[in-house]
C-alpha cells in the first residue's frame, strides 16, 4: 500500500539530486545553469563521496585519487574532458592539471611502460611482443568504431574477444590488468563497452592529477553550483523514495523532512537507489558488486624518486594469470595490486613538489569478512594488511619501507560509509544501465552504475544525465 501524498510546497524543486559525489555536483551545475531549482541531498558531513579528502596529524590525504583519466592537453575539442570543461563552462586551467610522468603494467619477468601518447606503449609490445604488433594495432582500429552508448555491445566477453584478436595469452593479461584495476565492476571478465571506455580515458588519453589533489576539483564544483543558486543539503539522508503511480514524486529525509521533486537522479547505485523506493513493485534489476579495496597511504622522508622510485603508477601482478575476484579466503587478496605516487607527476615550476613523499597502495579486499571482525580485531588487521600489502608491492618497486614516517588504511568499511554502495563496491554494480533509466519514469541514474567511472567519467556521467532526462522535458 501506498503512503498518503507528500504534502504540498508551492514551489517543489524540478530535480532532486541524491548524492553529492562528482556526478551528482555536475549534474546539478548543469540544470543550475538552466535555472531548475535543484537541491542535492548527501548524508555526510562532507561531499566528493569516495573522490574526497581528509586531515590526520597535519597533513592532507586525498581519498580515492590516484589520478585523473582522460587527460588531454589545451585546446583539445574532443573528449570527455574537453567536453565536461564547455558543458560546466570551467577553463582547462581551472584544474590545473599536470600529467603523469610515466607508469608501468609490471608481471614476473616482463613490464609494459606507458604515458600519456600512446606510442610509447606501442613501441613496448612492438619490443617485448614483436608477434602481436599487427594485432595490437587492429584493437586499436576496433576501439576507434566502438559505441559507448550501445547496450547490446557493451557486455560482450573482453576476454573472449581479446583472445580472438592476440595469440599470446600473457599480452591479453597485461592489457586487462590495468583498465580493471581502474573500472571494472566484474569478477574474472570484463564488459567490453567498459574495456573500451577505460582503454581510450588510460592508454589514449592519459593520466593527470591537480597539484593540489582532489580537493581543488570539489571546491571548483560546489562553487560553481552555489553561484548558479544551486541548494546543496549535507547531512541529510535518505529515509525513502516516495512513490505515486509509477512515478517518483519526492524523498522523505531520515529527520522526518519531506520534499517534493519533479524527477529525481540518484548517484546512489541502481540497487542501493531502488530499495529506497517505498513502491516494493519496483524489482532491483541488478546484483551488488563484489570488488573492494583496502588502500594504504604511507608517508615517506623523501621524495619516492629519491629512494628509485620515478614511476607514477605501478599496476603489478605476481603470476601470469591476472587475479580479479574477491579473496577465497583470506581479508585481502596481495598478488595484485597498484601503487602510485602523487609527487610523481610533471607539476609546474611554480607548484613545486609536494612536501611530503607519499606512496599509495591498493589492494583486493573483501567485505563481508572485514565488516565481521570486532573493533579489536578490525584495528590489527589494518595493521597486518598494510605490512602484507607492501611486502608484495616491493617485489615490483623500490623498497620504500625504512623511509616511512606515517601511514593510514582505509577499508571496505571506510568505503561503504563514504559510497553507500553495498559491499563498499567501487565500481558499484556489475550490469550498467547506460541510458540511466528505471522502472520509474522519472527516477533516472548517473555515476558508477550508469556505466562511466573515475573522476572525469562520473563528471560526464552528471552531465549527460542531466541532459538526457532533466532538460529536454523543460518546456513541458
Amino acid at each position: 500500500m501506498q503512503s498518503p501524498s507528500l504534502p504540498q510546497p508551492s514551489e517543489p524543486y524540478d530535480t532532486i539530486i541524491i548524492g553529492a559525489g562528482m556526478s551528482g555536483l555536475a549534474a546539478g551545475i548543469r540544470l543550475a545553469h538552466y535555472d531548475q531549482k535543484v537541491c542535492i541531498l548527501e548524508k555526510h558531513w562532507t561531499i566528493g563521496g569516495l573522490n574526497s579528502f581528509y586531515r590526520l596529524n597535519g597533513r592532507n590525504y586525498d581519498v580515492g585519487l590516484h589520478a585523473m583519466t582522460n587527460y588531454t592537453a589545451k585546446g583539445t575539442k574532443k573528449g570527455p574532458l574537453a567536453r565536461l570543461l564547455k558543458q560546466l563552462r570551467f577553463r582547462w586551467e581551472d584544474f590545473q592539471l599536470a600529467e603523469q610522468c610515466g607508469s608501468r603494467i609490471a608481471f614476473p619477468g616482463v613490464h609494459l611502460d606507458f604515458d600519456n601518447d600512446i606510442r610509447l606503449l606501442q613501441t613496448e609490445i612492438e619490443s617485448k611482443f614483436p608477434a602481436q604488433k599487427d594485432a595490437f594495432q587492429k584493437l586499436l582500429g576496433q576501439l576507434v568504431d566502438y559505441d559507448d552508448l550501445r547496450q547490446e555491445d557493451f557486455q560482450l566477453s573482453t576476454r573472449k574477444i581479446l583472445n580472438e584478436i592476440f595469440s599470446d595469452p600473457l599480452l591479453v593479461e597485461m592489457l586487462l590488468c590495468p583498465l580493471m584495476w581502474y573500472g571494472n565492476a566484474r569478477e574474472h571478465d570484463m564488459d567490453w563497452g567498459q574495456f573500451c571506455i577505460m582503454f581510450r580515458s588510460i592508454f589514449l588519453e592519459g593520466f593527470a592529477r591537480p597539484f593540489k589533489g582532489v580537493r581543488l576539483i570539489l571546491k571548483h564544483l560546489v562553487r560553481r553550483y552555489r553561484e548558479l543558486g544551486g541548494e546543496l543539503r549535507l547531512r541529510s539522508g535518505i529515509a525513502k523514495i516516495c512513490v505515486e503511480n509509477d512515478s517518483a514524486v519526492g524523498v522523505e529525509l531520515e529527520d522526518g523532512t519531506q520534499l517534493r521533486a519533479k524527477r529525481i537522479l540518484s548517484s546512489a547505485g541502481i540497487v542501493e537507489t531502488m530499495r529506497l523506493c517505498e513502491d516494493r513493485s519496483v524489482v532491483e534489476v541488478a546484483t551488488a558488486g563484489e570488488m573492494t579495496f583496502i588502500e594504504s597511504i604511507s608517508v615517506l622522508d623523501r621524495q619516492p624518486r629519491d629512494i628509485g622510485f620515478d614511476k607514477t603508477i605501478v599496476f603489478y601482478n605476481d603470476s601470469d594469470t591476472f587475479h580479479w575476484t574477491k579473496p577465497d579466503s583470506e581479508l585481502c587478496d596481495v598478488r595484485t595490486g597498484v601503487i602510485c605516487s602523487p609527487n610523481n607527476y610533471d607539476y609546474a615550476p611554480d607548484d613545486g613538489q609536494l612536501e611530503a613523499g607519499l606512496m599509495r597502495l591498493t589492494t583486493i579486499a573483501d567485505f563481508g569478512r572485514w565488516s565481521a571482525l570486532s573493533d579489536d580485531e578490525y584495528r590489527r588487521a589494518k595493521y597486518r594488511w598494510y605490512d602484507e600489502s607492501v611486502a608484495s608491492a616491493v617485489r615490483f618497486i623500490p623498497d620504500f619501507r625504512r623511509n616511512v614516517i606515517d601511514s593510514d588504511v582505509f577499508t571496505p568499511k571506510t568505503i561503504r560509509r563514504f559510497t553507500s554502495h553495498d559491499n563498499g563496491a567501487v565500481y558499484g554494480a556489475p550490469v550498467k544501465q547506460l541510458d540511466g533509466t528505471t522502472r520509474l519514469k522519472n527516477l533516472f541514474l548517473c555515476g558508477t552504475d550508469q556505466g562511466f567511472v573515475g573522476i572525469v567519467g562520473a563528471i560526464v556521467s552528471g552531465i549527460s544525465m542531466a541532459n538526457q532526462h532533466c532538460l529536454r522535458d523543460m518546456a513541458s
